[in-house]
């Protein structure tokens, strides 16, 4: 057994019996607190991927021509070579952090 668990067992042996019902309220909250996180799944993470202007523009519902003028003020803009790519993972937090 756990050490951590060890002394709550001790906890509960040594407990005067009129408190006991809140012991085993506390309890009960760890155990369904522990089942829940069993039972959630766990989102996947999604790949990043580089997106060009022309697929960026059409999230952004915006012209290619405004994202080479502003991709210096875009976090999610990157430079590769002379090729201007952009974060699928940072636009879908731009989005999201923006409406």
């Amino acid at each position: 057994m756990r050490r951590e668990l060890e002394t709550v067992l001790l906890l509960a042996r040594n407990l005067p019996a009129a408190d006991l019902p809140e012991f085993l309220g506390q309890l009960e909250t760890i155990r369904v607190t522990a089942l829940a996180r069993i039972t959630t799944p766990t989102p996947a993470a999604k790949p990043d991927e580089l997106l060009s202007v022309e697929q960026t523009a059409q999230r952004l519902h915006c012209s290619p021509d405004y994202l080479y003028r502003h991709h210096a003020r875009l976090p999610f803009a990157r430079r590769v070579g002379r090729k201007l790519l952009f974060s699928s993972v940072g636009l879908d937090a731009y989005l999201k952090k923006t409406r």
